[in-house]
C-alpha cells in the first residue's frame, strides 16, 4: 500500500465492507475502522451476517471514499477473525484509542470479535 493511501485511510473512519455468503450472495455494510499499519481493523458483533459470511469465506472488499473531491481507496483482501489473545488485545487498544464511543462502552476478550483485514490488492484514485 502506498503512503498516500495509508494517509487517506488514517484520516477517515467509515468504510463499506463487502462479504459474500456461502450461497454467493453479496452483503455490503458500513463499518467504522482503524488502521494497523497496512491492515484495516474492524470490530464486529456476534450474530451478524458479516461474521457468518466471513466464517465461511474470509475474502472481503472494502472501500473508503468521498465525492467532493472524488477520491477513494478500494481494497480486496482476507479477514482474520480474532476473539482472544495478545494480538486481539493489541488491536482492541488501537480501536479504543481511535473511537471515544468504544472507550465509553468498552468490552473484553470474547465479547466482540475483531477483524484484521490484510490487503491483497489496493486501487486508489484522486489522491
Amino acid at each position: 500500500m502506498k503512503k498516500k493511501e495509508i494517509a487517506f485511510l488514517d484520516k477517515r473512519d467509515l468504510a463499506r465492507l463487502a462479504t459474500v455468503s456461502k450461497e454467493l450472495m453479496p452483503h455490503v455494510i458500513p463499518v467504522v475502522y482503524a488502521m494497523d499499519e497496512e491492515k484495516v481493523i474492524v470490530a464486529v458483533d456476534y450474530g451478524t451476517k458479516k461474521l457468518e459470511n466471513l466464517k465461511a469465506n474470509p475474502k472481503v472488499s472494502l472501500v473508503v471514499d468521498e465525492s467532493e473531491p472524488n477520491r477513494a481507496v478500494f481494497i480486496q483482501g482476507t479477514a482474520a477473525i480474532l476473539e482472544r489473545g495478545p494480538e486481539y488485545l493489541r488491536l482492541l487498544d488501537i480501536l479504543f484509542k481511535k473511537f471515544e464511543v468504544y472507550r465509553k462502552n468498552p468490552w473484553k476478550e470474547g465479547e466482540s470479535p475483531i477483524l484484521s483485514i490484510t490487503p491483497l490488492k489496493v486501487v486508489s484514485w484522486g489522491l
